[in-house]
């Protein structure tokens, strides 16, 4: 009996952990997350991403304002470097593969912190 209590109680864990990852990967403000599907007409501003010596790779970035931006992050990109964030736009997705980006249009100037989930890779956008 207890056994199979505690089979249940793994069986709820793994399906909740399953619910949360669907669900972290929604979009809840107003940006997207887009699994390598081609959307919009292109006028967008690309920004790649990469790991080099322990950090996103370039960890400065300069874009226009109010105009779309999607960032990926390229096949170097692991662990937890893949669950990227910028509390200043709303963003905090993680993007599995490198076909995957978070899309967003900045509509203020300035420098703003990008960072992975744990804060151990960062870099700053420069919003023009």
């Amino acid at each position: 009996m207890k056994n199979a209590f505690a089979i249940f109680m793994i069986f709820l864990l793994i399906v909740g952990f399953g619910v949360f990852l669907m669900k972290s990967s929604e979009n809840s403000s107003g940006n997207t997350v887009n699994n390598g599907e081609n959307s919009g007409s292109g006028n967008f501003q690309k920004v790649t991403l990469g790991i080099k010596n322990g950090n996103y790779y370039p960890n400065t970035v300069t874009v226009e304002v109010n105009k779309p931006v999607r960032v990926y992050l390229d096949s170097s990109v692991t662990g937890c470097f893949r669950s990227f964030t910028m509390r200043d736009f709303g963003i905090a997705k993680n993007l599995p593969t490198p076909n995957d980006y978070v899309e967003f249009t900045p509509s203020k100037t300035g420098s703003f912190r990008f960072a992975c989930s744990m804060g151990m890779g960062t870099g700053t956008l420069i919003v023009k």
